[in-house]
């Protein structure tokens, strides 16, 4: 049965220092109190504030075991106020306490940095526009690291390096699309202990083009010579067979538009090819990075960004309707969008049941029992992965 000292070491030393934004004497609800029930109507299912209200009083003996409520549940309007007052910035610094507090350092750990954007959370009456998270996932550990919003896609490029500052990088590659392939940004990884693997494309045209001629000349040569490493991976599955090749090149001298990026030590080629259906189809990306030229460590981070797609961005659309939430009001809907990457990833962390999220989300609203584990136990050491697919490892 939980109970306050349980309560004391999962949640609320890490919300602690958030300051309550409320007139002192108007408060008739402790503001961590209210956190902690907003955590649990997420893991068990809620969507909004009207949803979060009616799971606490639904929930209301049980949260009794280790909350005072001194005035009962607030009703939906209470957390609404509260959620759009609280300063999000003190409220993902809190998230990011509680996320470091439960990260495991793994070696050579991916981690992918994207943005997402909430569909419906514009307001066209207020000239307010949808909001966009940036967010990093830690593939290994599987758990959101932290987040910066912005009202943009387009805005990635000056939210990106705000993130990274946030962040421990130290033994990490950070992963990031091509909006993100910048000098500054890799400079900024590489000052902060980390390395870089970074998309390119048309963004960085002269440097994609040298890269492109450089394997083609490699390539010609059969590598020989030259210090490169290969690896061949492939999948099948549900009608589709899969063949990714990925190359590593450590020459730069056909490179020389890599001069001026930090630490910049590789040129990266993955050459996909799908047969689905009978259909064939090819694509060829080009990376560069500070990471070396193992070609399985290239591999794993090139592939592990991708992570952040189907363990992020899709299971909050699909787990936690993301896309479908109405919520509006800038403060507060930005504050939402923490609690649920903190759901998240705690149910990420379990493996109870073999369930999908929005399964799990179910049995933590009918298993009171479950909830608690969620809410007080500490999550499951990460899962060990090894590069799916069969492999064949080639040098020089």
């Amino acid at each position: 049965m939980p109970s306050a000292t349980a309560l004391d070491h999962a949640l609320t030393r890490h919300f602690a220092p958030l300051v309550d934004p409320r007139n002192p004497t108007q408060r008739r609800h402790i503001l961590l109190e209210m956190i902690v029930i907003a955590i649990a109507a997420i893991l068990g299912g809620a969507e909004g504030f009207a949803a979060i209200a009616q799971f606490g009083r639904s929930k209301e003996a049980w949260l009794r075991q280790f909350l005072d409520l001194p005035n009962g549940i607030p009703s939906h309007d209470t957390f609404g106020r509260v959620f759009s007052l609280i300063e999000p910035a003190a409220f993902q610094a809190c998230f990011r306490s509680w996320a470091e507090s439960i990260r495991e350092l793994i070696p050579a750990e991916v981690v992918a940095i994207d943005g997402k954007t909430l569909r419906h959370s514009f307001d066209r009456a207020r000239g307010l526009g949808a909001l966009h998270m940036v967010s990093a996932w830690a593939t290994a550990n599987r758990m959101v690291l932290g987040q910066v919003a912005t009202e943009a896609k387009s805005n990635e490029i000056t939210a990106i390096p705000k993130l990274l500052e946030l962040l421990c990088l130290r033994g990490c590659i950070v992963t990031i699309d091509a909006m993100g392939c910048q000098k500054a940004i890799a400079a900024q990884i590489i000052d902060q202990g980390g390395d870089y693997l970074l998309a390119l494309k048309g963004n960085q045209g002269h440097l994609v083009e040298e890269v492109n001629e450089a394997f083609i000349e490699a390539d010609a040569r059969g590598y020989a010579g030259l210090v490169s490493e290969g690896v061949e991976t492939r999948d099948s599955g549900h009608g589709r067979v899969e063949t990714r090749r990925y190359r590593t090149l450590e020459d730069l001298s056909a490179v020389p538009h890599s001069e001026g990026w930090k630490g910049m030590n590789m040129i990266g080629m993955v050459q996909s090819e799908r047969t689905c259906n009978g259909k064939i189809t090819q694509e060829t990306r080009y990376y560069i990075g500070s990471c070396g030229i193992n070609a399985d460590t290239f591999a794993t981070a090139a592939r592990g960004h991708w992570g952040i797609e189907n363990a992020v961005h899709w299971c909050l659309d699909i787990g936690f309707r993301e896309d479908e939430s109405r919520l509006r009001e800038p403060v507060a809907r930005e504050n939402f969008a923490v609690l649920r990457h903190l759901a998240l990833t705690r149910l990420k962390k379990d493996s109870t049941h073999k369930l999908g999220i929005h399964n799990k989300r179910l049995t933590a609203g009918w298993n009171e029992k479950y909830l608690g584990k969620l809410l007080f136990e500490p999550p499951d050491p990460p899962r060990r992965k090894t590069m799916s697919g069969d492999s064949n490892i080639s040098g020089p």
